[in-house]
């Protein structure tokens, strides 16, 4: 049988970095929130979650290149909340943020999580932050907590 390595749960021991947008700054501060409260019940340590504000979605993948090549964290996660008005403008910094958030994991080897949401309403956003369909930054926080523990359990091996 072939051998598998599947993350654990446990954020002991590791350091995060939440850069989040301003733009739309109360819905991220769920995000936010949300994440660290999901980060520290799987065992970081308050100490060990830094929170970094840029201006907008289109800076997250600029300050999430700063944090990854710092070389302080075990995983990064963007947070930021675009909503739609009279033009597509949404779309296209919602897109060119998301493309920017992968390549800047693939060229630092350091997990970049995805909390951008794009949304057609503030409903949207609202249900996505706390409301009916729960919390995006929790589900983020958890996604990087087993990336992390992911990485190190291979860099172990």
């Amino acid at each position: 049988m072939a051998a598998e390595v599947k993350p654990g749960h446990d954020a002991h021991g590791h350091r995060y970095c939440l850069v989040a947008s301003r733009f739309n700054e109360p819905y991220v501060r769920r995000l936010v929130d949300a994440a660290r409260e999901t980060l520290e019940l799987r065992g970081a340590a308050a100490a060990d979650v830094e929170v970094m504000w840029v201006p907008g979605s289109f800076e997250l993948p600029l300050g999430c290149r700063w944090a990854a090549r710092s070389g302080r964290y075990d995983a990064v996660l963007a947070f930021g909340v675009v909503i739609r008005g009279e033009t597509e403008h949404f779309r296209l910094v919602a897109e060119s943020a998301s493309q920017g958030l992968m390549r800047v994991g693939l060229e630092t080897g350091v997990p970049v999580l995805n909390g951008l949401l794009a949304a057609h309403d503030a409903a949207q956003v609202a249900a996505r932050t706390g409301g009916a369909i729960g919390n995006r930054g929790a589900e983020v926080a958890l996604a990087a907590v087993q990336m992390a523990a992911l990485r190190r359990q291979l860099e172990a091996r």
